[in-house]
């Protein structure tokens, strides 16, 4: 029987996580929660999926604004045979009680503390690390495009250190809110960032140092990486081991993609739903080798990075797939890979 996926949270994450696993043949989608009648809940409701309230309460706007309801947020979780909550940072905490009270296994986003959860998830790094837990937190995109970089890394030729610097968007497209404006912000100002210590939630034994700036951006993640490892390949072979792996992308040298605009029109040219770049995006040209320091340059979407990451962490936290028939499931049904 296909596992009953219900999606708490319908934003940025929560619409994305609902369509994919929408297409995969061992999971069916019961539902999602809003806690507001908007375009996003009209847009569910378009797209077939039984919405519900978040908050009892609120059940007369839904109707007010002419939008259908299957229940509360309850029935659903109730329903589940496990929930993703894709709500706000914060929220997924006030959200566990609920989640312990019908009994369902619950995946958290990147935001919520790792102490929330009995492990952090990345599908290359750990996979089997949620088998038969009951809250697992699906680190954030920037710790899910490091750890999909560092595991082949550490796996072939050991890392001894890696020193990351994260220039990070101010806010996504849609977040009119956000900033800086007409700035560039140490952020945070201390050191590290909160990037280092969520990588050793997934590679605990990784020496990782995270310096993190906040631009007036809205498209996508950069970072600058230097990992020293143990090994002294040379660039070409860390270029073909990269190339190798089903979630990272070898931007090809005079291919014209010289930023994050480029990188999403090229994703809006092979018509990914949104403009979506589920992949690291690294610089063939930047991989680059000093003895054993390697530098390399690499672009991560956070709009849709860690989608791919919850399908996945659906299967390992109920067991019904290993992390090869996993990983690949998930590529071959949302089509990754450029």
């Amino acid at each position: 029987m296909s596992v009953q996926v219900a999606v708490n949270g319908y934003g940025t994450i929560g619409k994305r996580v609902a369509d994919a696993v929408t297409l995969q043949p061992d999971m069916e989608l019961i539902g999602v929660g809003k806690t507001r009648p908007n375009h996003e809940a009209e847009l569910a409701v378009e797209n077939g999926y039984p919405l519900y309230a978040a908050i009892e309460d609120r059940v007369d706007l839904f109707e007010d604004a002419g939008i259908d309801l299957a229940g509360t947020v309850e029935e659903m979780v109730e329903a589940a045979d496990v929930v993703v909550d894709a709500c706000p940072s914060g929220i997924g905490a006030e959200n566990k009680s609920l989640y312990e009270a019908y009994d369902t296994p619950a995946l958290y986003q990147g935001g919520e503390d790792a102490d929330l959860v009995d492990t952090s998830f990345n599908a290359r790094g750990n996979f089997e690390d949620a088998a038969g837990a009951d809250h697992v937190r699906v680190v954030s995109c920037n710790t899910t495009g490091l750890s999909r970089l560092l595991a082949p890394l550490q796996e072939t030729y050991g890392v001894e250190k890696a020193r990351i610097t994260l220039v990070r968007r101010g806010g996504d497209p849609a977040q009119s809110g956000r900033g800086p404006i007409n700035d560039i912000l140490p952020n945070p100002i201390g050191l590290p960032s909160h990037h280092g210590p969520d990588v050793n939630t997934i590679f605990p034994g990784i020496d990782i140092d995270t310096l993190g700036l906040k631009v007036p951006a809205t498209l996508m993640h950069t970072h600058s990486v230097n990992v020293t490892l143990e090994a002294t390949p040379d660039a070409d072979e860390v270029r073909e081991l990269l190339d190798g792996q089903t979630r990272t992308f070898l931007i090809p040298e005079g291919s014209g993609i010289d930023g994050a605009g480029a990188i999403k029109e090229f994703a809006m040219d092979r018509n990914r739903p949104r403009a979506d770049v589920w992949e690291n995006c690294i610089w063939g040209e930047s991989v680059s080798m000093e003895g054993s320091d390697l530098y390399l340059f690499q672009a991560i979407h956070q709009e849709s990075d860690v989608v791919p990451e919850n399908v996945d962490a659906i299967r390992a936290t109920l067991g019904t797939a290993d992390a090869t028939e996993s990983i690949e499931r998930t590529n071959e049904t949302m089509g990754i890979g450029f």
